[in-house]
Formats: structure tokens, sequence, C-alpha cells
């Protein structure tokens, strides 16, 4: 069964948007280009307030992924357990679209026999294990999640080491917005390892701005510009086009 890849964004902030482009439309923008969209609401002491709750229910349900908020000392585990359960979900989506099309457009996994049923969800659980995965990370440095960086540095640490036990390649990208510069700065650029990101952390700067709207377009951006450097060396003259 071919699945290609395996395409997410995983949106870590707590708090609303306040600048730029609808970042709900931008996540159903992301899902119709076959990319996934996560988001993790980290809270501190108190609660996420009601319309950064709604905003982080709606950008995963228009990005067909996971949302949880959860406390930051809290954030490892979460990110983990999001990032492995928006695989599962996407890979049963892709099941389904199999399983139609041999049985029927009405039949899913849930149609089978418990029987079926359960060697359906081993092949879920193998494709797990080898599909290839590609995570970009975007990372909210709005001035509220100063104290919250450190805790989310070592959560993607963990991630990338939990994941290094998959026999699939992943591959992990890093944006922070606001950037110093830019409403999204691009922090690290496509690395099998997150290791680096102990250095960079400590470099950043936060501000009071959350452009989450414009980082989930740039995110999407650049999904699309690494397949066209793909089409580049094999002289696609549609990217020639669109360079022009």
């Amino acid at each position: 069964m071919k699945t290609g890849k395996l395409k997410q964004i995983l949106l870590i902030t707590d708090g609303c948007s306040n600048q730029g482009e609808d970042p709900i439309a931008m996540a159903a923008l992301a899902m119709e280009q076959g990319i996934t969209v996560n988001v993790i609401g980290v809270m501190e002491h108190d609660t996420i307030e009601e319309r950064g709750m709604q905003e982080i229910e709606d950008i995963a349900l228009s990005g067909g992924g996971v949302s949880q908020v959860v406390y930051a000392q809290a954030l490892a585990q979460t990110v983990q357990m999001v990032t492995k359960k928006a695989m599962t979900q996407t890979l049963q989506g892709v099941v389904n679209k199999e399983l139609q099309q041999i049985l029927g457009k009405s039949k899913t996994v849930e149609d089978l026999s418990p029987e079926k049923r359960g060697e359906v969800m081993e092949v879920v659980d193998e494709l797990g294990e080898t599909v290839e995965l590609e995570v970009l990370i975007l990372v909210d440095t709005s001035a509220s999640m100063k104290h919250k960086l450190p805790t989310v540095k070592e959560a993607l640490i963990d991630l990338s080491l939990s994941l290094n036990a998959r026999s699939g390649e992943n591959k992990y990208a890093v944006f922070v917005f606001p950037g110093k510069k830019k409403e999204v700065e691009k922090l690290l650029d496509w690395t099998p390892r997150l290791e680096s990101l102990t250095t960079i952390f400590s470099k950043l700067s936060t501000g009071g701005i959350t452009p989450t709207g414009p980082a989930l377009k740039e995110a999407i951006h650049y999904f699309k510009n690494k397949r066209s450097l793909r089409g580049l060396i094999s002289h696609d003259d549609e990217y020639f086009e669109e360079s022009i």
C-alpha cells in the first residue's frame, strides 16, 4: 500500500492570533494540500481563555488534525502523543480510501468484522512505523510564551528521540512567530534530529503579537517550495513558470 509521505504542521501556542490571515482558513488550505495541522495549547498556571481554546480546536478541525490543551510541565508527553495520534488518524484515512475502492464507497474500517478490523489496524500500525514523516513545527514566541520556551525546546528534542525508534525516515523543520525582523522566521531547516535546537532556543526573543495565520501560510509555502526544488532538479517546466 503506497502512502507517500505524511506531512504535518505542529502548532504550539498559548493564545489567540491577532494579526494577519485567518488561521482557520489557512489550516483548511493546508489540509487541501495534504498537510495535517495539529495544535497544542500551552497553559502555565491558569487556563487559556475561551476564545483561544475555540481557535485551537477550530484550527485543528479545519486542518484535519488533533488538538490538545496542556499544562507546560506535561508538554513533552503531549507533543509525542499528538504527533503519533495524528499519524494514525491520517493513515486510517488512507486505509479507508483503499477499502472504499475495494468494497464500495460506503464502507470503512468500522464496517469490517472484528477479526478483519484487527488485521487492518495491524497494517495501520506497521505503516506508522515505516512511512516517511515530515513535521514542520510552528512555535508561538509572543510575549506570553517567554517562560514556556525552555519547556517547548525540551519537548521537541524528546519528540525527535522518541520518533527515532521508527524505521521510517523523520524530518523536522522549525519556524517561530513573530520573528525578529519578520512575522515568521525559519529557525531550523529540514533535519532528522532536533538536538541542535539546544543552542538556538536560548537566543530567541519574544514579541507581543501573535501572527498565527501568516505562520501557517508560510509553513504551507515551505512544503510547496521543497517540492518545487525537486522539480527544478528534474527540469520541471512548471517550476520555471512559477519562478519567472
